[in-house]
């Protein structure tokens, strides 16, 4: 059976669809999504799990590597997963992990997406993203690093991975571009999840005031609101004609 026959692209459809909802079932029937959002049971747990993280901090760090890396697949939203990790491993360990396990699983997906499932990602967003098609093709990597850096515009992370299909990426630029492009908004995000658990170790409750005091917590976000100018700035300059 031929790669690129409609038969097989049916095929691992499925597949891709069946590995998708196994995931989903084990998600919700393994975790309490409550619990696993509630404040003080990840403050009773804290100190297991970094203690564990300590003990085991080099498969600890491949495990949500591989992890970050099927998220990817599964078109999963990183926003979550990149507190976790922040909280888990702190600013740097953790952003490592992210920006390495994003980029591999992006790629992948992309590379997916572009042998089997092309013709639909054309039917689905060429015409909504048509304006932006003739435009990437001038420098697709430099573009292309600047729209992962202001976020995708507000384009879903997953489908950002996926957009390059529509103008043929070459995998060398897909993967510089998407490297360092995500690196602010992924250092942001983590940092932010690794002042949460710095205010837990401090005892503290998650309540306005002390979150906005904390270093840990608003030095992020003024991160994320000069991310948010310089965006502005570039999606102007380099996007102008497409606006």
């Amino acid at each position: 059976m031929k790669l690129e026959s409609s038969n097989f692209k049916i095929y691992l459809g499925g597949i891709y669809l069946i590995v998708f909802l196994i995931a989903v079932y084990f998600l919700l029937s393994t975790f309490d999504l409550k619990d696993l959002t509630s404040y003080e049971f990840i403050k009773e747990n804290r100190a297991t799990i970094l203690k564990y993280k300590d003990n085991n901090i080099f498969f600890l760090a491949i495990i949500f590597f591989i992890i970050t890396i099927f998220l990817n697949l599964l078109l999963c939203p990183m926003l979550i997963p990149n507190l976790v990790i922040g909280f888990i491993f702190g600013k740097w360990l953790g952003t490592l992990i992210l920006v390495f396990g994003n980029t591999l699983g992006g790629f992948l997906l992309y590379r997916l997406a572009k042998t089997f499932f092309g013709d639909l990602i054309e039917k689905k967003f060429r015409t909504k993203f048509s304006k932006f098609i003739d435009f990437f093709n001038k420098n697709e990597t430099i573009y292309f690093m600047c729209f992962r850096f202001i976020g995708g515009g507000g384009v879903p992370f997953p489908i950002q991975n996926v957009l390059p299909v529509l103008f043929n990426m070459s995998a060398r630029n897909y993967i510089i571009a998407t490297l360092f492009g995500i690196i602010p908004t992924t250092f942001v995000t983590v940092a932010l999840g690794s002042g949460i658990e710095k205010i837990i170790d401090q005892n503290a409750q998650l309540s306005f005031l002390p979150i906005i005091q904390s270093p840990e917590i608003h030095l992020p976000i003024i991160g994320f609101f000069i991310i948010l100018v310089v965006a502005l700035f570039i999606k102007k300059l380099y996007f102008k004609e497409n606006v």
